[in-house]
């Protein structure tokens, strides 16, 4: 199933996908983060051919409980409620039942309803929530995007073949709390339940101080 979008007519209200095929990992994407795939499990190949034909998104979501492959005597898939639209960037099939796909991660949301078919996909209704609100860095807090930048340029120069997925961030974007929590929320070694907490804030600047504490204990931004 393919998302439908669709927008009330009377007054102002988030907007809406129903029938939203859900991608359970046991990782987070936030938005303007980047994700890598390999699609090889039944349920999953159909859907993303499908969204990718259609120019719709699919909804990354990440695992309470459970595993990203199905497997026999597995505990039962257990959903985060809060996800991100995922829109597929570039995919491709090297063998028969396997897919390689780039997404990035587009706006968040949340689920309203979910259901789980027969061939083991979820979809869900959800509400999009809003974009975070562009806020300056603050002064007291300017370490932090200075060790991004500094953080990922080192990255670039290690790694070559990874350097083509890490951003090379523009000024406008390391004045932006939200994209500056964001970046680094991927980066951080932390428990995948923080991330997802974190990415649920709806105050970029929250996000952005709580990474800065993190950050303090590890010893990682001056």
């Amino acid at each position: 199933m393919i998302a439908a979008w669709s927008r009330p007519s009377a007054m102002p209200r988030p907007l809406t996908l129903s029938s939203l095929p859900l991608f359970p990992l046991g990782t987070v994407l936030f938005p303007g983060g980047l994700l890598p795939l390999r699609v090889f499990e039944v349920r999953y190949l159909d859907m993303v051919r499908k969204c990718q034909q259609a120019g719709a998104p699919f909804g990354v979501v990440g695992l309470r409980q459970g595993s990203e492959v199905r497997q026999a005597g597995a505990p039962q898939e257990e959903l985060h409620d809060v996800g991100t639209l995922a829109a597929i960037d570039s995919l491709h099939s090297p063998q028969a039942g396997l897919v390689l796909l780039q997404a990035s991660g587009t706006q968040r949301f949340r689920i309203q309803r979910r259901e789980r078919l027969p061939s083991g996909l979820w979809v869900a209704d959800v509400e999009q929530l809003p974009a975070d609100t562009v806020v300056a860095v603050p002064e007291d807090l300017q370490r932090i995007p200075s060790a991004l930048a500094q953080v990922l340029g080192q990255l670039r120069q290690r790694d070559a073949e990874a350097a083509a997925t890490l951003p090379d961030p523009t000024p406008d974007q390391l004045a932006d709390c939200g994209w500056v929590a964001n970046r680094w929320c991927e980066l951080l070694p932390v428990p995948v339940d923080l991330k997802q907490q974190l990415m649920a804030l709806d105050n970029p600047l929250l996000r952005l101080e709580l990474v800065g504490d993190v950050l303090d204990r590890t010893g990682i931004a001056p």
